[in-house]
């Protein structure tokens, strides 16, 4: 079986682009090829490139020097997660749109003691639902929680034992000089910044190359690991030094590298050998495209030893071969067409 693999920077070869008319071809000289089965497709071989963007949203109100930090870049947390100690207390991450910014304890109320509530529901120490309200029930389930977490159970939560974030879980990263054991910290700092579950992809190209990936262009992307991820081509945009950059998604607008993101580095790019399918494989009846000539109708056909005409379908075509299909059954392996001579 004939199998034609293009690379970068290979032309393309227009499947309209065929012989001249029949009365012309027929005073030059010729040569024939058998028809064969084969596959045709088309590749450019380049680099994607994968990007986190960082967005900085948890706002420390801890006071003191850091003794641990139990949090690697780009860990993937969820509400409970200790993140660093201060002065050997920990500094826990919990979900709410209520930056920590009081001690909550009995008699309080407000967003922040609801999504506290929240949180110890979730972790199993609250049964009942969560009202806003700082009760009995909430003061003995932040007791219990404490405990777990090898502190004095006093049943108030100072505004430093927690960090605020809109969604969890989620991926974080932070400032690895200010974020260290020995650091001092006095409280206001931004030190956690949240990463979404992906990172970004694109392909910086050029104008050429941007021309032969249109929206949906299929993309397989050589991860990290050695597997291979499949994405697809969506928008294209102008990037600061006049270059092209075509970003890419994943199946139906889904996570290109699923549950394998943490394998690319949160602090950097990472470059990845990629393969851009210009022209998906095609199999089938293949044959030179010099061997198909334009009809006067519009139409295409290809010419045997003989000078018998048969109508054909140009399904592919690639640098210099098509797959055809016809619907005359004597177009098959093993015909043998005319293609001018030389070009074979």
């Amino acid at each position: 079986m004939l199998v034609l693999a293009l690379g970068a920077g290979v032309g393309w070869a227009v499947a309209t682009a065929f012989s001249p008319p029949e009365e012309v071809l027929d005073a030059r000289p010729f040569t024939t090829v058998e028809i064969v089965e084969g596959e045709v497709g088309s590749s450019l071989a380049l680099n994607s490139v994968a990007q986190w963007t960082s967005e900085p949203l948890g706002v420390n109100q801890a006071s003191g020097v850091i003794t641990s930090v139990a949090v690697a870049q780009g860990d993937e947390v969820d509400a409970g997660a200790v993140l660093f100690e201060v002065g050997l207390r920990p500094v826990v991450i919990i979900e709410g749109s209520t930056p920590s910014f009081r001690a909550l304890g009995p008699s309080a109320v407000g967003s922040d003691v609801e999504q506290l509530q929240q949180f110890l529901q979730g972790a199993g120490f609250l049964t009942g639902e969560p009202d806003g309200r700082y009760g009995a029930a909430t003061a003995e389930a932040v007791r219990q929680w404490q405990r777990s977490l090898g502190l004095t159970a006093t049943g108030t939560v100072e505004a430093g034992d927690v960090i605020v974030v809109p969604a969890l879980p989620t991926r974080v990263t932070f400032d690895a000089d200010a974020l260290q054991p020995g650091s001092t910290l006095s409280g206001g700092e931004r030190l956690v910044s949240v990463l979404p579950l992906a990172p970004q992809f694109s392909i910086p190209v050029t104008d050429t190359q941007a021309a032969q990936m249109p929206a949906g262009t299929r993309v397989l992307i050589s991860s990290p690991s050695g597997a291979e991820w499949t994405a697809f081509a969506t928008s294209q945009a102008a990037d600061e030094f006049g270059g092209i950059v075509v970003s890419l998604e994943g199946d139906d607008g889904a996570s290109i590298c699923a549950d394998a993101c943490g394998e690319l580095p949160v602090t950097e790019q990472s470059l990845l050998r990629s393969q851009i399918i210009t022209v998906e494989s095609v199999a089938g009846l293949t044959v030179p495209t010099a061997a198909l000539r334009a009809t006067a109708n519009a139409g295409t056909v290809v010419v045997d030893e003989a000078g018998g005409t048969y109508p054909v379908e140009v399904r592919a075509s690639a640098r210099g071969v098509a797959v055809i299909e016809s619907s005359d059954p004597a177009v098959g392996v093993g015909l043998r067409v005319r293609v001018p001579a030389g070009s074979e």
